[in-house]
């Protein structure tokens, strides 16, 4: 097993860039089960969740090989299995996005109820009752979803839920519906730039969808899709990752391929800390000028605050003078990393959803465990601005969406090391 070692200290200054969204390209890969021609995606990244992906849609049928680095060619060669076991799909929730595109496809779908990170309930009655009112027959058997059709049936669909839209349960209905019989309407769809990515693939594939990027999307049913050769869009939280790392070390870096447009409510409150962010080149340049200012933070669906850059602000704020606070709508259980930036030195108390952060000097070095993908990311921007060795172990976890971190990080000034603990 992996760990980072990392000594603190050091600003971050120079250019790094952004692959390809991992969350827009999980629920394409699984548009792939959709037809039977061919579909060539660009920016792929080389992540754990997406090579677990493609291992699920092998099982699944479908032939993928990669052309470079970061292209890969699908094709279904056979719909003999329809079964998504449990073994694959534990490791990571974006598994479930194959049960609309194959019960769309095959009339037949069984698939393991999803792993993924701990960082509270992510239940998917959503999922299943938007398939329910597009006509599937859905049972659970021994951990299993099954869901069966003679031919889905456009319905009405209303997606929201106690905390929002759900990204992945839109992308799932919404590939059931691209070849259901007539017409379907999903209100309070999930307006997040993936889910506006698989739209634009499904409609180069020959799906008739209007609304995407809206809360509100009609699709017209069409009888079969055809292939397709799409690049995916850039990581936005790949891009705030970065932009904190900047701002954490004091530093000047050159975010290229980030989308200020993804990335508004990002860019708003790191403006309001007192970072100064500029759009230019396809890129961000995020500067820290003066000691920051502490900043008040509710996390949102798209296009508010991003959950999954909830605990890299938390870091950050951990070094800012004065009282923030994040209040976490849509996971409020989403604080493991709290914990282990105490062990770094973090003044932080939690009251419910609401975690109240008092800015400290520094941190201080020390081992840490990661719990989850962004908590890891959490725990290097804190190592990198810490005083002192930091060791975070566990790092399994942000392989999974994130592409070799400390080789992106070590041009720009970063003294991180990737060793056997």
């Amino acid at each position: 097993m992996d760990k980072f070692v990392i000594q603190g200290g050091t600003q971050l200054r120079g250019d790094v860039t952004v692959s390809g969204a991992k969350n827009a390209a999980l629920p394409i890969l699984a548009a792939t089960l959709l037809t039977d021609a061919p579909v060539v995606l660009h920016g792929i990244p080389n992540l754990a969740d997406l090579t677990a992906m493609c291992e699920l849609l092998g099982d699944l049928g479908v032939s993928i090989s990669r052309e470079n680095s970061t292209t890969l060619r699908c094709q279904v060669q056979s719909t003999d299995n329809s079964h998504a076991c449990y073994d694959r799909v534990r490791k990571m929730r974006g598994s479930i996005c194959v049960l609309g595109p194959m019960l769309a496809r095959r009339g037949y779908a069984r698939v393991g109820m999803p792993g993924g990170c701990v960082i509270g309930s992510r239940p998917i009655d959503l999922h299943l009752r938007g398939l329910r009112a597009l006509g599937a027959e859905i049972e659970l058997d021994g951990g299993d979803i099954i869901a069966k059709t003679d031919r889905l049936r456009g319905a009405s669909v209303f997606m929201g839920g106690p905390f929002g839209s759900t990204v992945l349960g839109t992308a799932n209905v919404l590939m059931a519906a691209v070849l259901a019989e007539g017409v379907t309407i999903i209100e309070s769809a999930a307006c997040e730039p993936e889910v506006e990515d698989l739209v634009d693939v499904l409609n180069a594939m020959g799906a008739k969808i209007t609304g995407g990027g809206t809360s509100r999307l009609i699709i017209e049913g069409v009888r079969e899709l055809g292939g397709v050769e799409h690049t995916i869009i850039p990581d936005r939280i790949e891009a705030g990752t970065f932009m904190m790392a900047a701002a954490i070390t004091g530093g000047e870096v050159n975010v290229r391929n980030a989308r200020i447009d993804h990335l508004y409510a990002v860019v708003d409150k790191l403006r309001d800390a007192g970072l100064h962010v500029e759009s230019a080149g396809g890129g961000l340049t995020v500067a820290a000028g003066q000691r920051l200012t502490p900043v008040d933070v509710t996390t949102h669906p798209y296009p508010g605050f991003p959950t999954d850059l909830q605990a890299q602000l938390m870091a950050l704020l951990c070094l800012v003078d004065g009282n923030s606070a994040i209040i976490e709508k849509i996971f409020p259980d989403r604080y493991m990393h709290m914990a282990e930036l105490l062990r770094l030195g973090a003044n932080i108390r939690k009251e419910g959803p609401v975690a109240i952060i008092t800015g400290v000097e520094s941190f201080v070095g020390a081992p840490v465990m990661a719990s989850d993908l962004r908590a890891s990311a959490a725990l290097v921007l804190a190592g990198m601005a810490g005083r002192g060795e930091t060791e975070v172990r566990r790092v399994y976890h942000i392989d999974r969406g994130y592409e070799r971190i400390e080789e992106k990080l070590r041009p720009l000034g970063a003294k991180i090391q990737r060793t056997k603990e």
